[in-house]
């Protein structure tokens, strides 16, 4: 028996097909199904029973997968200390973090710290929900929570604040109250699946449901909408500071702000590369945390517009 073999056994019973074990590794399906019927052959058992459902692990299947996970946790935390231990700073580094951060912070702080470090090959992994950093998923993680896993060790680089937008064309100069904003006026939020933040939690007390005009899976995406005139809606200042479209229409909600954490695994914090990269990163941030904590617009929100639970 190879490691290959038990790959292969740990991706069909993973995906529960061979179309899947065969794109997770690379392969085609004809040669998955052959190189099951060889391991089966070898080890004299059936190691998956065929349902219409998908591929079920027998008895000796699963014994096989379970060996399979250990096997691979133990070279995944093998790899990920020889990458704790590198010198220079240099090789590829694995960043995931969501959309709406990467358009509208990141992506002029990556560009500098790649002219600073260009032996640095970056490969950014957008995802809304936190990758696997003990799976080497990622190398680093630049998230906006106020939970950070246990299992990671980082650093809180700023506050985000969040305050209520609109049309800058849709609203005068007069002081909008919060109670007529949620009676008349339509609304966009983030959608059910990010239910968790705080003030999709305010629209769900808030707004009836047929002024909700507009859900949406991002806050990239929630942004957008608000520009195009959808609704008004909540966004992260240094997103909605940003437009010239658009106006805050009340001050800074501090119950709606999240921090914003750059992490990585305890092994590879002394990595060269992934210090080095925490450091620059954490900098930049540091110069723009007026910028992400609302206070460097010279916005002139109307009173009496505090959301209220």
């Amino acid at each position: 028996m190879t490691w290959d073999d038990f790959r292969l056994v740990k991706a069909i019973a993973d995906s529960r097909g061979l179309a899947g074990a065969a794109s997770e590794l690379g392969i085609n399906h004809s040669t998955v199904f052959r190189r099951l019927g060889h391991i089966e052959d070898a080890l004299a058992t059936k190691l998956f029973e065929r349902h219409r459902s998908g591929y079920a692990a027998t008895p000796a299947g699963e014994e096989m997968v379970a060996l399979a996970w250990r096997l691979d946790g133990d070279i995944t935390a093998f790899t990920r200390r020889l990458a704790g231990r590198e010198i220079a700073v240099s090789g590829e580094l694995r960043v995931t973090t969501n959309d709406s951060l990467l358009v509208h912070l990141l992506s002029p702080i990556l560009a500098r710290f790649r002219h600073r470090h260009p032996t640095v090959q970056l490969d950014v992994l957008l995802a809304n929900e936190a990758l696997n950093l003990s799976k080497r998923d990622a190398d680093v993680a630049i998230r906006a929570t106020d939970d950070p896993p246990e299992t990671l060790v980082g650093r809180m680089a700023a506050r985000i604040a969040w305050a209520l937008y609109g049309r800058r064309d849709a609203f005068g100069e007069g002081s909008p109250d919060i109670a007529e904003l949620t009676a008349t006026r339509d609304w966009v939020s983030l959608g059910e699946s990010m239910s968790h933040v705080k003030a999709v939690q305010f629209v769900r007390r808030n707004v009836a449901p047929d002024r909700i005009a507009y859900r949406v899976n991002t806050v990239l995406g929630l942004a957008q909408a608000v520009e195009a005139g959808i609704g008004i809606g909540h966004l992260p200042c240094f997103i909605g500071d940003r437009s010239p479209d658009l106006v805050r229409l009340g001050p800074i909600a501090p119950e709606f702000s999240a921090d914003l954490w750059l992490l990585t695994h305890p092994d590879l914090r002394h990595s060269p590369r992934v210090r080095v990269f925490l450091d620059f990163v954490a900098g930049e941030i540091a110069a723009r945390r007026p910028e992400i904590e609302g206070l460097a617009a010279a916005a002139t929100a109307p009173a009496g517009t505090t959301p209220q639970a």
